[in-house]
């Protein structure tokens, strides 16, 4: 268990979340270590070792990370008895191809959300994924 590679499962539960009634949410904690959840609608695979979402709120979310990249993001489907924790580093995007990109992917409903198209494409690099309790995905350390 020394590589993370997500799954179609995962690419598609992510990508229909929002629409089929079950909220991704995103941790962040600020530099002084204050947590925040929010609900990102536009969560998804993005690669198989990235999660990406659309940063419209411009808010405590994005403040966070700006002040510490480390994230969290919880997915539950109760009906399907899915819960998976991803861990790992986020890299924001205000400018440029790769958030065009994530731009590009995000559902309609987020961009609508956004008219004026100022959001910012936040791209994390997943280290551990938790499945049910259990760690079933786990990047190796570097070193």
């Amino acid at each position: 268990m020394d590589e993370v590679h997500l799954t179609d499962e995962m690419k598609e539960a992510l990508a229909g979340a929002l629409l089929g009634g079950s909220a991704v949410i995103v941790g962040t904690a600020s530099a002084d270590g204050t947590p925040d959840l929010a609900h990102k609608g536009s969560t998804m695979v993005w690669d198989e070792d990235h999660i990406a979402f659309w940063e419209r709120a411009h808010g405590t979310t994005l403040k966070n990370i700006e002040e510490n990249p480390k994230v969290s993001f919880l997915y539950w489907n109760p009906a399907a008895r899915k819960l998976w924790k991803f861990f790992g580093v986020a890299e924001l995007h205000a400018t440029g191809e790769l958030r065009e990109a994530v731009m590009a992917r995000t559902i309609q409903l987020e961009l609508d959300r956004d008219p004026d198209r100022k959001g910012v494409a936040v791209v994390v690099r997943v280290d551990k994924v938790v499945e049910m309790g259990k760690v079933t995905m786990e990047r190796k350390p570097a070193g």
